[in-house]
């Protein structure tokens, strides 16, 4: 029987696996890679996804399965970029990036300032152009610490 729940309802890890069209266990892996991926828990271990979770989580299927990062290249660009700007302008909750940012240290302050500054001086760019670069310097780094680590 389905049925059919509003878009604010919590949703188990079977229903968010089936709506993203992913097993369980994936999502479960997930959760241990990417700390972005916070579900509720019940005390006897039973998750629930709040539709912030599930949008994350597509953000994180459309970075490895369709844009074909890999997971420390998926990692590595969520954290140089941010998941509000990842994730555009869907409607997300202020205060659940607050407490990414704070639990996360994914911003350093004064790369903040470097970059305000810079902005003031430099012309704008595109969007498409700047996230090409970001990109490019993502699997850069990620290509650098493979070729550190051999």
């Amino acid at each position: 029987m389905i049925i059919n729940k509003s878009k604010s309802a919590f949703k188990t890890i079977a229903e968010v696996a089936d709506e993203l069209g992913v097993a369980t266990h994936v999502l479960r892996f997930w959760e241990t890679k990417f700390n972005q991926i916070k579900p509720m828990k019940t005390s006897g271990g039973r998750r629930y996804y709040r539709p912030d979770d599930v949008e994350i989580i597509r953000l994180i299927k459309n970075l490895l399965y369709g844009n074909r990062y890999t997971i420390e290249g998926a990692q590595q660009l969520i954290k140089s970029r941010g998941l509000k700007a990842l994730l555009g302008d869907e409607e997300i909750q202020k205060d659940f990036f607050e407490q990414s940012l704070s639990d996360d240290s994914l911003v350093d302050a004064s790369a903040q300032s470097q970059v305000v500054a810079n902005d003031a001086v430099q012309p704008k760019m595109s969007e498409a152009f700047l996230r090409g670069i970001a990109d490019a310097v993502c699997e850069l780094k990620t290509l650098r610490a493979k070729l550190t680590d051999l």
